[in-house]
């Protein structure tokens, strides 16, 4: 018999172990594990095992679709018609419809002329396209600046306006929203989205808008992205193999099934009748681009992803810069899909299996599962498994089913196969902004709206002078001094000393290498300046 199970035997024991603290503290330990502790890792075993199963049969449909779309031949071209836009003897240029380029800009002093240049080398009619650069610095001497190349560009023939306005209401929606009211603006057919940091080819207008002239359902054409700094550091690397799946896989089956995906804000072309029916561009959340998306496809319409036109863009190549980016990617989703959930469902004009996409697929498993369970399970019950050997973790949740997810996510990006470890070390630790980001959208907490705008630095990148590594870890060291992120390392650090003690799982050197990470993290040294690899 257990003596623990007499109840006479406690107080006795205690009063035996009154001067052995080791004692004392194992039979506090045992009378907690026992009736909270294992019941409650057993259920998030359970929690985070369904999740992990939701995620990998996610994936899984995901790489069977892209397989399809690949051995069948499906571009975007056979599945629409396309033909290029070509020149009409009698008609002139008016053959071709008016687009707009919108430009929308913010203290962009490295980059703004690599968009600017960008959209005026656009292979298009000059009387059929206008460049509006909506430029809301408050910066006076940016502003100028931007002013300056507006004008230089418009004094060789190019017809490019230059807007300001009063207040940045709404940020980025709000002066796309200000850019549309302007009388030329109305006038417009199509109009294309380029961020500061953007450099689209000179045929991107003529490679997209024949998608949207030949096929009346369409509402928007979306290019890839591109990364002109991916070997910047490993983290832009890390960044890349992330970004990469984005578009390789979950952008091409929204397109090739659903015709449904999250617009990326830049790099695409709208129809701007699809934008007014949709009802216009709004600040409600911190991702407009994806609300205007599921607004315009709960209207019927529907949106195709060319994953062969390519837009050089620039990643974030500090952490400081990287963690707000991804505070209000995986803040505004979970907020956007409080907001529309029953909209969603309510819907008549969309089918009930794209609506089911829509929640489950593209809201549920992709922008909120996903980051819970990747900070929950192997940052958190995982490690606690350790401290209690009686709960059993089924070896196809913590084994077979993240290899195969990491694999496939992998894949998308070969040349960085070597650096699959890391990657999954930084992933895990970014879980824990996401997750916390992911939490204040579903719950409306404080930071809900927070808005910064991703630092770029373009060429200052290539003409910075590399200063000692002591000086640079004293600029940085406060900036990114994160108690959570230590905290969670010396979790996982205690567990794996736990596990060499006394542990039966043998999962110390995980823990000790994901302890490190976080670690790394949370002193700031990831940002600063890593060696190429």
């Amino acid at each position: 018999m257990n003596p623990l199970s007499t109840k006479n035997f406690l107080p006795d024991a205690f009063l035996g172990a009154r001067d052995d603290i080791a004692v004392q503290i194992q039979l506090l330990w045992t009378l907690f594990k026992a009736p909270l502790l294992i019941p409650l890792l057993n259920m998030a075993i359970f929690l985070c095992s369904s999740m992990s199963l939701m995620l990998f049969i996610e994936k899984v449909y995901m790489s069977i679709v892209i397989l399809l779309v690949k051995v069948l031949g499906q571009e975007p071209e056979k599945r629409y018609r396309w033909e290029p836009m070509k020149d009409d003897i009698e008609a002139g240029n008016s053959a071709y419809p008016t687009v707009l380029v919108q430009i929308p800009m913010y203290n962009e002093r490295e980059v703004y002329q690599f968009s600017i240049g960008a959209a005026c080398g656009l292979s298009w009619p000059s009387d059929r396209m206008i460049i509006q650069v909506l430029d809301d610095s408050t910066n006076p001497t940016i502003k100028d600046m931007v002013k300056l190349e507006c004008q230089r560009w418009q004094s060789k023939g190019v017809n490019i306006k230059y807007e300001i306005r009063d207040s940045r209401n709404g940020y980025k929606a709000g002066a796309l929203r200000e850019g549309m009211k302007r009388s030329y603006a109305k006038q417009c057919d199509f109009v294309a989205i380029i961020d500061a940091d953007f450099q689209p080819k000179p045929d991107f207008l003529r490679r997209t808008i024949p998608f949207l002239v030949h096929n009346p359902e369409l509402a928007l054409v979306q290019a890839r992205w591109t990364f002109v700094n991916s070997d910047e550091c490993l983290m832009t690397r890390m960044q890349e193999m992330s970004l990469d799946y984005h578009f390789t896989v979950e952008q091409e089956v929204g397109s090739s099934t659903y015709a449904f995906f999250g617009f990326n804000g830049t790099a695409g072309v709208w129809r701007i009748s699809a934008i007014n029916e949709a009802g216009g561009w709004k600040e409600r959340t911190t991702v407009e681009d994806m609300d205007l998306a599921v607004r315009a496809s709960l209207k019927g319409w529907k949106f195709v992803y060319v994953g062969s036109l390519k837009v050089k863009s620039e990643l974030p190549s500090t952490l400081k810069a990287y963690r707000y980016q991804q505070h209000r990617w995986s803040c505004g989703p979970a907020n956007l899909f409080r907001k529309m959930v029953f909209d969603i469902i309510k819907n008549k004009k969309v089918s009930t299996w794209k609506k089911l996409y829509v929640i489950y697929s593209f809201f549920m498993v992709r922008k909120i599962v996903a980051h819970i369970v990747t900070f929950l399970f192997y940052c958190i019950v995982l490690p606690a498994t350790v401290l209690t050997p009686e709960v059993a973790v089924p070896k196809w949740a913590s084994i077979y089913i993240p290899s195969i997810i990491t694999a496939l996510n992998a894949l998308s990006t070969p040349r960085s196969l070597h650096l699959m470890v890391f990657w999954i070390l930084f992933e895990n630790v970014m879980s824990l902004h996401r997750t916390k980001a992911t939490i204040i959208g579903l719950l409306e907490g404080n930071r809900v709206n927070e808005w910064i705008v991703t630092e770029k630095l373009g060429d200052a990148l290539k003409n910075k002078a590399i200063t000692s590594f002591a000086e640079r870890t004293r600029l940085r060291f406060t900036e990114r001094f994160h108690f959570l992120e230590i905290g969670v390392g010396v979790y996982l650090c205690f567990c794996g000393c736990y596990d060499v003690a006394f542990g039966k799982n043998h999962y110390f050197l995980f823990l000790y290498v994901q302890a490190v990470a976080f670690f790394i993290m949370g002193f700031g040294y990831v940002g600063i300046f890593v060696p190429k690899i």
